[in-house]
């Protein structure tokens, strides 16, 4: 699929691991999972449904850590365990009734390769996977875990001409 334009994108995927995170994962002395969120991510994600944008979630791995996350934000779609995210990926656009040109995708592996070939918007973190380079529309300056996502809707309000709006939101 040719790349959309930014100013074309009303939907945006997220994966987990690597790009909402930066891909460590903390386990305790009984395996339980913990996982560290950007809260600067985190008011990025909420301004982005604030202006009436859709965002989901779409992750390989299973973790209460990402459940809770999403509930703290909002997010309604979540897809965890996802062996297959393109399958994933297609439901979720059918339920939400979006075409793939009008939506973002980020990831960081090539397990994301499912999502990225299939949006319009494709993305990833400046600390990708060498092999996604290439094919992304957008590669982010900051590291996955680290503001990636909240550059990648920055630059995505940019290009509609609607940042101007989004921070005037919190100035008194």
């Amino acid at each position: 699929m040719p790349h959309a334009r930014p100013e074309d994108v009303t939907f945006l995927v997220l994966d987990v691991d690597g790009c909402m995170t930066d891909g460590a994962v903390a386990l305790d002395h009984e395996g339980r999972e913990t996982k560290r969120f950007n809260i600067k991510d985190g008011l990025g994600i909420r301004v982005w449904q604030d202006l009436g944008f859709g965002v989901a979630i779409i992750t390989g791995r299973t973790s209460g850590s990402v459940a809770a996350r999403a509930r703290e934000l909002g997010i309604e779609r979540v897809t965890q365990g996802a062996k297959d995210k393109s399958r994933a990926l297609e439901a979720l656009l059918a339920e939400a009734g979006v075409p793939p040109e009008h939506v973002a995708a980020i990831g960081d592996d090539w397990n994301d390769l499912p999502l990225l070939e299939r949006v319009g918007y494709p993305s990833c973190p400046a600390d990708a996977s060498a092999g996604l380079h290439g094919l992304v529309a957008y590669r982010c300056e900051a590291p996955g875990g680290r503001g990636a996502v909240r550059e990648l809707i920055e630059h995505l309000l940019a290009a509609q001409g609607r940042l101007e709006e989004a921070m005037e939101r919190y100035r008194s």
